[in-house]
Formats: C-alpha cells, structure tokens, sequence
C-alpha cells in the first residue's frame, strides 16, 4: 500500500513530495483497479495545481478584500481578520482518509452493509477547501450597552455578515454552492434566502465543541473552488488553542480505534487503507520528518516555511475597531 509517510524523509520539497506520492499512488491504484485511490491522487493533483499555479489567486484574495473594505465601512466599531491558506499537505491527506473511513463506518453502521466504489468516489471527491478564507469577529467590551450580552450581540452581527455575504461576492464573480445540509438546524437570525448555502457548525457543533459558519463558492475566474469560514473571536480561540484542537485529538484517536474494532479487517479494501494510512499520520513524529524549508522540535513546536502541516498562507487583514470610546447607536 502507497501511503504519505514513505515519502516524508528525503528532505524534498512539498511539491516533489506531492509528485511522487501522487504518481506512485496513481500508478498503484490503476494496477490494483482501486478507484478511490485514483480519486485521491486526483486530489492530489489539483493540490500541485494550486501550489504550481497561483498567480489567480492575486485577484482572488482582492475580490474578497472587497468584502473586507466594505465590512470596515459597515463596522467600523467591530474587530475583525481576514485569513486565508492553502490546504497543507498533512491536512489534505487527513482529510481525504477521514472521510473515507467516516463514511464507510456510518453507511456501514446505518446498512449493515458496505458502500459501493462508486458512492466513495463521489463522497471523497466533494473536497471544497483547497483554498479556505476565514472571517473572525469581535465586538470589543466598550460597546456592549449595559443589559447586553457580548456573545450574543457577536452572533448578531455574525448572522448579519453571513446573510450579506454570498450576494457581494456573487456580484464579484463567485457562486455560492448549496450546502447539502438540509436536514441541519439553521439560526433564524440568518435570511432566509441564503440558509441553504451554510454549514451552521453554530447550530450543530462538532462533537468536540467547534463551532463556525462554513459557506462554498465557486469562483468563476479562476475556476476553482473556495470555503469561507465565518466565526467569533471565541469560536475562533476554541478551535485554534482549545478544546476543539487538543484534546479533542486524543478523543479523534479513541474513536478511529473503535470504528476499526466494528469493522473487522479485510471486509473493505477502501476502510482498511484509508485507516491505515490516517493511523500513520496521527502517529507522525514531526520533529523526525525532512522536509525542505520545515522543521520542528516536536508535535506543537513547529516552524512550517512550506506549507507542509500549517498550510501556506494567502492574505493576512486585520481591522481593528476605531472607536474604542463610542457607544453604537
């Protein structure tokens, strides 16, 4: 079985590394007549794609700096960051394999049976986040009036955000995908007409308590796909530093073992080598791995110049709010 780690030791570039897995992966999978692996290095390739060809990606960040321009005029008592990345390499792999062994556990525990290549191809092959952006806001003390609570005057104004947001960037050549979730919980502070693009992540929090708005575009110019992520400063702090980031990682573990104790060994190919291959990279030791331009003294102190596990930033923006001392009318 190909998997990422064999490739992660010779003190190549993520580029070089992403060429080899996903042509030793391609090669593998059209001599075993593995469909999901040939959807995996497809993945793969737009990856390369991204990192080889970017130069999009300058008028894509300045179309959504539109957004952040008019939120500055708008809000100007709100603080608030703009961020985007490019998927690393590490988080797109886990992603893919996460979702081939999330998938084959719950058809498997809802059917008593197993899903067909078919269905994991199209599962694993929805990957939206390549390029993801993210909002994050907060409304500081100053302006909270008395009687007011600050997480809910910034679910106000997050709610408020998110309704405006799909209908600007539209109008700046993207185009707003429907979410799939339509049997999710939606805030009714969010308009109606635009409640079936989000993810409300709110709403439904995450087992591990993360909590965001997630909202997919397709952009029209540069023909690619882009996740926005909308959140409060809160939010934003338990996904990055909190719970949701660390000890949520031991609880993931506990239960990738217990969906392989369900599904026995051997009974599905694309199970096996997706959990096989998402167990290696929970147990990678970064401060043993080579890659060019990254290094680490461990699994949390990490220097990543590469995009290889932090991903490679696109745009930093911060305003911050101006009127420290005014109350909002």
């Amino acid at each position: 079985m190909i998997t990422l780690n064999d490739y992660l030791y010779q003190g190549n570039t993520v580029l070089k590394i992403l060429h080899s897995y996903s042509e030793d992966l391609r090669n593998s999978a059209i001599e075993t007549h593995n469909g999901v692996d040939l959807v995996h290095s497809n993945l793969l390739l737009q990856e390369i794609e991204l990192l080889e060809h970017n130069d999009f990606l300058t008028s894509q960040s300045q179309r959504i700096r539109e957004f952040y321009k008019y939120m500055a005029k708008q809000y100007p008592f709100l603080a608030f960051t703009f961020k985007g990345r490019i998927k690393s390499l590490i988080r797109l792999e886990e992603k893919i394999n996460g979702n081939i062994v999330d998938y084959v556990y719950d058809y498997y525990r809802d059917n008593h049976s197993y899903p067909t290549e078919a269905d994991i191809k199209s599962r694993i092959g929805r990957v939206r986040d390549l390029i993801a952006y993210r909002i994050v806001i907060s409304l500081p003390k100053c302006h909270i009036k008395e009687g007011q609570d600050q997480n809910e005057e910034e679910l106000r104004y997050l709610y408020e955000i998110a309704s405006i947001l799909p209908g600007f960037l539209e109008e700046k050549g993207f185009s707003a995908e429907d979410s799939g979730k339509h049997g999710w919980q939606i805030s009714d502070r969010m308009e109606i007409t635009v409640q079936s693009y989000y993810r409300d992540y709110v709403m439904n929090p995450s087992p591990y308590g993360y909590r965001s708005l997630h909202i997919s575009f397709y952009d029209n110019l540069s023909r690619s796909h882009v996740e926005l992520q909308l959140r409060t400063k809160e939010m934003d702090d338990y996904a990055e530093i909190g719970l949701a980031n660390h000890s949520g990682y031991e609880e993931r573990q506990k239960e990738d073992h217990s969906r392989r104790d369900e599904i026995p060994e051997g009974e599905n190919v694309y199970f096996d080598e997706a959990y096989e291959r998402g167990i290696l990279l929970q147990e990678l030791d970064l401060s043993k791995v080579d890659v060019n331009m990254f290094g680490a003294v461990n699994n949390q102190l990490v220097n990543d110049g590469c995009g290889f596990y932090k991903g490679r930033s696109i745009l930093p923006y911060e305003h911050l709010s101006r009127f420290q001392n005014d109350i909002i009318d």
